[in-house]
C-alpha cells in the first residue's frame, strides 16, 4: 500500500484554506448584524449593514450546501 502524500497534502491545505474563508465570512456576517442593530439602537437604520450580513450568512450556507452536495452520492 502506497500513500500519495502530495494529494494528502493538497487536501489538507485546501480543507485549511476554506474553512479559514468560512469562518472570517461567517464573522463579517456578525460584524454586519453588529452594526444593522447599532444603528437601530442610535435611532437609525443601517441597510448596508444588513446586506452584509445576509450576504454573508447566504455565502456560509452555500458553501455548506455544496460541502453536502459533494459528500451524499444520491445528489449526483
Amino acid at each position: 500500500m502506497s500513500l500519495d502524500w502530495a494529494a494528502l497534502g493538497q487536501v489538507t491545505a485546501v480543507s485549511i484554506g476554506v474553512t479559514v474563508a468560512v469562518v472570517v465570512v461567517f464573522a463579517l456576517g456578525v460584524l454586519g448584524l453588529a452594526r444593522h442593530e447599532g444603528a437601530r439602537a442610535g435611532g437609525g437604520t443601517s441597510a448596508a449593514g444588513f446586506a452584509q450580513a445576509g450576504l454573508c450568512f447566504l455565502a456560509c450556507a452555500a458553501v455548506v450546501a455544496y460541502g453536502i452536495y459533494l459528500i451524499v452520492p444520491q445528489f449526483h
